[in-house]
């Protein structure tokens, strides 16, 4: 079970749909929540509906596929041919085995990190899915095209995450650390996620936000379906309770006893 703490099957990706639309409501998102999926062999990859691919010759970042995907609604399926071989993308989403190039340091030194040691060290602690996949495909969740995804994702502010994440632990507490990579931080949720199927938040990096599109105030969720599923049934259980988004600022300097005492009456 994802996260060991929910005895509910995953849902479908019908169900998904529904799902997706109760979050963006919850939350205000400013774009699609998405699936991805992995496959072992094209013909799965082309079993699926509605799929786009990206122009022969063409190669983008995953980041600049996945904001095609959250944006504007695509369902695209992703080789190790779409993927620009200057980078760690096929790596991550384990479409491809990173050159040496890579796994030395000597990309990045100079670049990311002063020297090759630290630069080396970056790439050995990458989290990355193993290089035994086909393809990739990204679609919104609104689509139901992947029945299920692998994981599920969004992109929001920290406002709309922390209310996520304590919808997580709204009926089943536990603490959450998550990891940062630094540069390359889609090791730290989709990859990450993908690979252990556990929920994973990340600081989108320099390369997500300048050829990705992410926003300064973005951040990125990923997780199994399950736990996506369990997380809105957290925001639903904490809305009922008067928490939810967007947050009013209570003022800093009004005393917070009103306040208090709208949300813990008769806790004393």
């Amino acid at each position: 079970m994802p996260d060991g703490i929910t005895d509910k099957p995953a849902p479908t990706g019908p169900e998904l749909v529904q799902l997706a639309s109760q979050l963006s409501e919850l939350l205000k998102l400013r774009t699609l929540p998405f699936g991805m999926k992995l496959m072992r062999d094209a013909a799965e990859l082309e079993a699926v509906q509605g799929l786009r691919r990206p122009p022969a010759g063409k190669r983008f970042s995953t980041c600049q596929l996945v904001t095609q995907a959250r944006i504007a609604g695509f369902t695209l399926g992703i080789t190790h041919d779409n993927v620009p071989e200057f980078s760690n993308c096929g790596g991550v989403i384990g479409l491809n085995q990173p050159s040496e190039l890579y796994l030395s340091g000597r990309k990045m030194e100079g670049v990311w990190f002063e020297n090759l040691e630290a630069s080396a060290a970056h790439q050995a602690q990458m989290p990355r899915v193993p290089p035994e996949y086909h393809a990739l495909v990204v679609s919104p969740l609104r689509s139901g095209r992947l029945n299920p995804p692998d994981v599920c994702l969004f992109y929001a502010n920290p406002a709309q995450m922390i209310l996520f994440i304590n919808g997580l632990q709204w009926r089943n507490y536990r603490r959450y650390d998550f990891s940062i990579t630094g540069e390359s931080a889609c090791a730290d949720s989709w990859g990450r996620a993908l690979r252990d199927r556990t929920v994973c938040l990340s600081i989108p990096c320099y390369a997500e936000r300048r050829y990705g599109g992410v926003a300064d105030d973005e951040m990125l969720m990923a997780g199994p379906p399950a736990d996506f599923a369990r997380g809105i049934e957290g925001l639903i259980g904490l809305s009922k309770a008067g928490l939810r988004y967007p947050i009013m600022p209570y003022g800093p300097q009004s005393d917070p006893s009103a306040g208090m005492d709208k949300s813990y009456a008769g806790k004393s």
